[in-house]
């Protein structure tokens, strides 16, 4: 084949690969062959805050090894029991390109969901001279206890560290949450921001309390570091129940009853971003065909992707250029994995092994074999103890005459995974 054909083969394999890492990974073996998917393993913590078991979903990432060392970052993610196979999905499908592959906790709030998703409600006086019907400024004479407290007591005393225990997760936390679930997300926040990384709240309800939550997140937070810290925010459509003209442009200026919800979300996006001299980075979208029911879906696709969008993969122009020199594809590895570990906070490969492995590969058959070593030894360097990287590396060392350092390679594969492979590659580069 000539050098023009070997060169385009290469570049139609190196884009369908990429696009099967890059999160388009809709094919998923299933051990059980009556069902098309199965998502979430059934679990149960038992909590002595609450005084009850809680039901948990897992879901892990596609891809997943029981018997390998690899942790996660994790999502916790309210009303499990109805959201995980939508969450599930998204991840299937983004995971690895646009997000990070991510183990979810499906928290189950079927019962007592007001109860444990709800802070306590503040019932006001109402100042006749209060310029604003929603003020909550103002001395309460009652107060209606709501569970969100315990709750939050119970993810993080009593869930967070069964979790730990139990699941190969790193301390990277998200919370999503829908509706009272967006409410406890923001709470959660308020509270505890150092609790998790990442928040997602969903049409959350922020009228809760006459928007008392809302209102007291500048006095929770202006005196915190909150680097690190994101929150993404959605709105459904559903501004006004009856009065059609009321749109994302004049919402605001309405005071009734019926667009105390959306106003409320409003209020709470401003509020939050005069935090950003603190560090919050705060994101939010408004889906203006989506109900207060049906804005899950599409919130949890785009809420995942904005508040991970650094995890996207840079330079893959010049990935599946062969003209790009070993030096800009070297620089670019290196960059990702500094960015990585900036924004994670512990050190993650840059690349999956499977993707520098098959580059190192057609750099070999196109007869670069600069590029094929430094994909190889990328390979060795970010998955040290993979006997696949070793063996890779071997061929390299081979196909370039050193026969000394291929055997090396392949000993030490088949020391971290002995088989019959390895060891007749052994005898027969001994030969």
């Amino acid at each position: 084949m000539n050098h023009f054909n070997t060169v385009l083969q290469g570049r139609i394999v190196l884009i369908l690969l990429l696009s099967l890492l890059l999160g388009l990974n809709d094919v998923v073996a299933q051990s059980d062959p009556k069902y098309l998917s199965k998502k979430g393993i059934l679990d149960t913590v038992h909590s002595e805050v609450l005084n009850e078991e809680r039901l948990i979903y897992v879901d892990f990432p596609m891809g997943y090894d029981p018997a390998s060392s690899k942790k996660y970052p994790v999502a916790f993610l309210l009303d499990g029991d109805v959201l995980l196979t939508a969450a599930a999905t998204v991840q299937d499908f983004y995971s690895g390109g646009f997000t990070p592959d991510m183990i979810i906790i499906g928290i189950s709030n079927a019962e007592n969901r007001t109860r444990d998703l709800t802070p306590p409600k503040f019932v006001e006086e109402q100042r006749a001279n209060s310029s604003d019907p929603m003020a909550v400024a103002m001395t309460p004479n009652a107060i209606m206890e709501g569970g969100a407290p315990a709750f939050l007591d119970f993810i993080e005393n009593e869930l967070i560290p069964y979790v730990e225990v139990n699941y190969p997760v790193t301390n990277f936390r998200t919370l999503i949450g829908h509706s009272y679930g967006g409410l406890f997300t923001i709470y959660t926040l308020s509270e505890r921001p150092s609790l998790f990384n990442y928040y997602l709240a969903i049409d959350p309800s922020m009228n809760w309390s006459g928007g008392h939550y809302h209102y007291i997140l500048p006095e929770k937070l202006s005196e915190k570091s909150l680097e690190g810290r994101s929150v993404f925010l959605t709105m459904s459509g559903q501004l006004h129940m009856q009065d059609t003209s009321i749109t994302l442009d004049n919402v605001r200026e309405d005071d009734s009853w019926y667009t105390e919800f959306p106003r409320s979300i409003l209020q709470t996006i401003d509020r939050l971003e005069s935090l950003a001299p603190n560090g919050l980075r705060v994101s939010h979208r408004f889906f203006e065909r989506d109900l207060h029911g049906t804005v899950p879906l599409p919130s949890l696709m785009e809420g995942i992707i904005s508040l991970f969008d650094w995890y996207q993969m840079e330079g893959t122009h010049q990935i599946n250029d062969p003209e790009t020199s070993v030096a800009a594809l070297s620089k670019n590895i290196s960059y990702r994995a500094t960015k990585l570990e900036r924004n994670f906070g512990y050190a993650v490969p840059p690349y999956p092994e499977e993707l520098m492995n098959v580059l190192g590969y057609m750099a070999m058959d196109m007869g670069n074999v600069d590029k094929s070593q430094m994909y190889f030894e990328a390979g060795l360097k970010y998955y040290p103890e993979s006997a696949n990287a070793h063996d890779s590396m071997a061929d390299y060392y081979e196909a370039v005459g050193d026969v000394e350092k291929a055997l090396a390679e392949v000993i030490r594969a088949q020391e971290l995974s002995p088989s019959e492979y390895y060891q007749n590659r052994i005898n027969k580069l001994k030969n």
